[in-house]
């Protein structure tokens, strides 16, 4: 049994907004896939949920009139795997959610709750993050967009005011076009467990394919919220593609990254793993974007 103490059903995204003021301490359910979980757990247990998973109107991937990929936050991860708007342009973000859980969690789960979960090792936030994505809030003042770095706000909190809730994750045609990635999540089993260390690259490569002309690179557990590695990124651009740049560029990442110890891995295991991880993306980005690694 679940201990739930109302359930509202949106019709639309002004109802959703609608009865979240009425009921402020409501919280929205989606998938159900962490929320069922967390009441079950003890969590949430009595609470009121506002169920947004008939809004037909946030689900789905589009490309925009000026190239902006568009994902609706209810889309699920095993569609977001088989878009072809996805597998043409950012099939890197497919790849690191078709690591979410097994096939039923992929059904039912939504980009949009592992965003607003806040949680550093959510499989797609890495991703997204390292393809500078925004995030779109529609709440009772309207429609906001905010870098995804800057919606997470500490672990397990996100910037969603009274009344708000996500309705899409952007990503920019500048912040894709021209580049590849690869994401890699590290975990002590292969099968549905949750990512020891999880890190995404991307790098756009000059006409030759010699140079890098710009690299981003994101990790999951390697703080209390997803981030990026900017002196890293900064140390690799312009940099020629051989093999001495991507170490350095890899070992560079531990002037940015936090990670903790915990009882799935030790701090300085998680430091190892980081630069591991941050050579082996690189390496298989720069042969995604047809670059050839010298020594």
């Amino acid at each position: 049994m679940y201990d739930i103490k109302a359930l509202y059903e949106a019709e639309s995204v002004a109802h959703a907004i609608q009865l979240l003021m009425e009921h402020p301490e409501a919280q929205i359910i989606a998938g159900g896939s962490d929320v069922l979980v967390q009441i079950r757990e003890g969590k949430r247990a009595g609470k009121e949920l506002v169920s947004i998973y008939g809004l037909d109107e946030i689900r789905g991937v589009s490309l925009e009139e000026d190239g902006t990929i568009r994902i609706g936050s209810l889309t699920s991860f095993s569609h977001i795997t088989r878009n072809p708007i996805i597998q043409a342009h950012i099939n890197v973000l497919g790849q690191a959610v078709d690591q979410v859980g097994g096939p039923q969690i992929r059904n039912i789960g939504t980009i949009g709750g592992n965003t607003c979960n806040g949680v550093t090792s959510a499989d797609s936030a890495s991703t997204l993050f390292a393809w500078d994505a925004i995030v779109e809030l529609t709440g009772p003042e309207g429609v906001r967009r905010i870098p995804i770095q800057d919606f997470y706000i500490k672990a397990g909190k996100v910037d969603l005011r009274p009344g708000e809730l996500q309705t899409a994750i952007l990503i920019p045609k500048a912040a894709y076009e021209g580049y590849e990635g690869h994401y890699i999540k590290y975990a002590m089993r292969n099968a549905m467990d949750i990512a020891t260390t999880g890190c995404s690259v991307n790098v756009k490569l000059s006409a030759d394919k010699s140079t890098m002309e710009d690299v981003r690179i994101a990790y999951g557990v390697a703080g209390p919220v997803p981030m990026r590695a900017r002196t890293a990124e900064a140390r690799a651009k312009g940099k020629p593609t051989t093999q001495a740049e991507i170490k350095a560029f890899a070992h560079t990442v531990l002037e940015d990254i936090n990670p903790r110890d915990s009882w799935r891995a030790a701090k300085d295991f998680r430091q190892h793993i980081v630069v591991v991880l941050a050579e082996r993306a690189l390496t298989e980005s720069i042969r995604l974007a047809g670059g050839v690694i010298h020594e």
